[in-house]
């Protein structure tokens, strides 16, 4: 495929606008496809995402695309950009028009009611043989969009497939590395953000930055149990997927998931907290998931076990609290 290849992002949220524009200024022809037309008709007007993204300047080299079964066949490559809990349906969707196309998702969660990694639930709708592809690592959306310093990874189930859109991302003030372990990136991405509001609800009830350090530290020791039991490799998780992305998730407030328990922290519910953020915190629905995968997997994971009940309505973050500790002392080898 030439560097000319004509590229499809599906979302026009923060996060999708944000890869579009940034994708806009490489090698290849790009288009953004969203669901709103009357926001996307808007965009092109004023070069600017006025919800998602007030006051940054988007690429003019972008274009917009409000059909999207023109797009399909317009494009290349696809990059879905929705949240995880419409990936599936986005597939079946698409499934006919992308066959034979690089495919690729920054969504990082799991699918709902299943736990499936989401490219499981690609290879169920596109086979076994489709170039699949994960685009993640530690990465704020507003920053991408305003050309800050920005390192990624790509994992990919095909060699040559990771290093076609590593090509396509890697210019500019972002640079990009490939990766064969999708699970593994996929894990770290996903995970990390019910980390998140672990490390936000501490804060929000105050309880001080050895708490914060302590959550952060065993909540990568929760991720890395998860990963080596599902066959992710250590490298992964201790890199840009994992380990990056879990300290930028934890520590900035530009983080969603980390907003949603700095809220519950000060005594919010889940819908107060949603209306005040204002967006999709992957982070609330996939904390079930997370669990269900553990459970499967036999691993214990107990900061995603409480902050799951927390979200649930099941336990106040006082309760979670007073469960970890007062949980027995143990190796922290083990």
């Amino acid at each position: 495929m030439s560097t000319q290849a004509r590229i499809l992002v599906l979302g026009a949220g923060s996060w999708g606008t944000a890869l579009a524009t940034h994708l806009a200024e490489g090698p290849a022809q790009v288009r953004l496809w969203g669901r709103n037309h009357e926001q996307l008709s808007s965009m092109a007007e004023s070069g600017e995402n006025a919800r998602y993204l007030p006051g940054i300047p988007l690429s003019p080299k972008l274009g917009y695309e409000p059909n999207l079964d023109q797009g399909l066949d317009w494009a290349d490559a696809v990059l879905l950009v929705t949240p995880s809990d419409s990936f599936a349906d986005m597939l079946q969707r698409m499934a006919p028009a992308l066959q034979g196309k690089p495919f690729a998702w920054a969504c990082k969660g799991f699918e709902q009611g299943t736990g499936r990694l989401l490219h499981e639930v690609a290879q169920a709708h596109l086979g076994p043989e489709a170039t699949l592809a994960v685009v993640t690592g530690p990465s704020f959306a507003k920053e991408v969009a305003q050309g800050l310093p920005t390192a990624m990874t790509v994992a990919c189930t095909q060699t040559q497939g990771a290093e076609q859109w590593a090509g396509w991302l890697h210019h500019h003030r972002m640079r990009v590395y490939t990766s064969p372990d999708i699970i593994g990136a996929e894990l770290g991405g996903a995970v990390k953000n019910v980390m998140a509001i672990a490390t936000g609800l501490a804060d929000g009830m105050q309880l001080g930055h050895n708490a914060q350090a302590a959550i952060i530290t065993r909540g990568l020791a929760e991720i890395m149990r998860l990963g080596l039991a599902l066959g992710a490799l250590p490298e992964t998780l201790m890199g840009l997927a994992g380990l990056g992305d879990l300290v930028l998730t934890c520590t900035a407030n530009l983080s969603r998931n980390r907003r949603m328990g700095l809220a519950l922290g000060k005594g919010l519910n889940v819908a107060q907290a949603q209306q005040e953020i204002g967006q999709h915190v992957e982070g609330v629905r996939n904390a079930a998931e997370v669990l269900r995968l553990a459970r499967r997997a036999g691993v214990e994971m107990p900061i995603s076990e409480q902050v799951a009940a927390v979200v649930a309505g099941q336990r106040t973050p006082a309760e979670a609290l007073d469960a970890l500790l007062s949980r027995e002392p143990k190796s922290e080898l083990d």
